[in-house]
């Protein structure tokens, strides 16, 4: 009997895969800023914010404000110049194109999750994905972030580009928190059966070392009633997220 493909498994639940999947050449290209990105994230929200903003500066005739100081944003504005993401002008501006824009503001961190799960050991892996629906006599397109098979079992995640302190009085952030949870429970709701998994890869400091408990509680509540795996910036590193998606393609295996 013939493994099936992620393509056949969601035929099988009234979907289909939109279009190709995204090119993974220039993901291995940049592979190693991706992983820069992601062992220092609180400096590079710092220079993408900065980057995106002098961007639209620019497009309005207005000046570039200053640069973030700090050494890590200040490397980690070179390494986005010497892998294509922004560049910098005649006049000494660094801004970005769309392709940039898109890496910057959250493509980072699909590639990140797709390069861990191909090191975790996914039979296969897609990213940034479209997938069609049809259930009766209705139909619709959903995007999934990370979409993972091992053997006959699929394993979704939902990547979230979010602000790495939380502020517990900063509603706006809470609640795309708790959202990005049920997105993800949809997911597997819509598209996954037995033994399917899935998780949330969100970029926020979610767990407080010193106190040894959830910054959130009420979120971590609602994954665990919901079986989201939430993986936060604590495993953002490229090992501790292998280490977790690994997790994820292992709770199939238990079931299958």
């Amino acid at each position: 009997m013939s493994v099936p493909t992620i393509e056949t498994l969601l035929q099988q639940r009234g979907a289909w895969l939109k279009g190709d999947p995204m090119p993974t050449g220039p993901v291995q290209d940049r592979a190693a800023l991706t992983r820069v990105i992601a062992d220092n994230y609180a400096s590079f929200e710092k220079i993408r914010d900065w980057i995106i903003n002098s961007t639209d500066q620019y497009l309005r005739g207005l000046p570039q404000g200053d640069a973030p100081s700090n050494v890590d944003a200040g490397r980690i504005k070179s390494d986005l110049c010497t892998f294509g993401v922004a560049f910098e002008d005649a006049a000494g501006r660094v801004i970005c194109e769309s392709e940039g824009r898109r890496y910057l503001t959250g493509g980072w961190l699909e590639e990140l999750a797709w390069l861990a799960a191909v090191e975790a050991g996914a039979d296969e892996a897609y990213f940034g994905q479209n997938i069609g629906w049809k259930v009766k006599t209705f139909s619709g397109e959903n995007e999934i972030d990370l979409i993972m098979r091992q053997r006959q079992h699929l394993a979704f995640v939902s990547c979230k580009a979010l602000k790495s302190e939380l502020d517990i009085h900063d509603r706006k952030h809470r609640n795309r928190l708790m959202d990005a949870v049920h997105e993800a429970d949809n997911l597997a709701d819509h598209f996954g059966g037995q033994g399917d998994s899935v998780g949330v890869l969100v970029t926020t400091d979610l767990i407080d070392e010193v106190k040894g408990a959830p910054r959130y509680n009420a979120l971590m509540g609602k994954a665990a009633v919901l079986q989201v795996r939430i993986i936060p910036l604590e495993e953002l590193s490229f090992e501790k997220l292998t280490a977790a998606l690994r997790e994820l393609l292992n709770e199939n295996m238990v079931v299958a």
